[in-house]
């Protein structure tokens, strides 16, 4: 029997997602996800936010640089991928990152929207069954999130 390897997270993103080119013009986007609980302890209540790092390829990767920024809350789906590096010093490092294989935004349709100049949704209305929207992103490709 084979493994599985799924993550699933709900969180807010940290930073707006970094594009970057590689040989042969395959895109890659990243950027750091917070997802937070919280617990009582001695009767206060206590969040504890963790922090992932959020690796998406190709055209999934555009349409992150297109739809995501900072602080939009997103739904992903994705597997856990450690990696090696060597740092400037010459050190082999270690991470653990998410490679998604699809996000869903989560909230308002205003979150959606264009925003005008003033910072606020340039919508007049908003219908209660358009209140709460989710827009799905998914990779169509068979690759596994490498560039190779």
């Amino acid at each position: 029997m084979s493994g599985v390897n799924k993550v699933i997270l709900v969180g807010h993103l940290g930073k707006d997602p970094e594009i970057r080119y590689l040989e042969g013009n395959v895109s890659v986007a990243s950027f750091p996800l917070a997802t937070s609980e919280t617990f009582s302890k001695d009767g206060k209540r206590i969040e504890q936010t963790e922090w992932h790092n959020i690796v998406l390829w190709r055209g999934l990767a555009d349409v992150a640089g297109k739809y995501l920024s900072k602080g939009k809350l997103v739904y992903i789906e994705g597997k856990l991928r450690t990696r090696s590096y060597e740092d400037k010093e010459g050190i082999r490092r270690y991470t653990t990152e998410i490679v998604a294989e699809s996000f869903n935004l989560l909230g308002r349709r205003s979150d959606f929207e264009p925003q005008n100049s003033q910072g606020s949704s340039t919508a007049t209305s908003t219908t209660e069954a358009e209140k709460e929207q989710s827009v799905d992103f998914t990779e169509n490709d068979d690759n596994d999130g490498l560039p190779f």
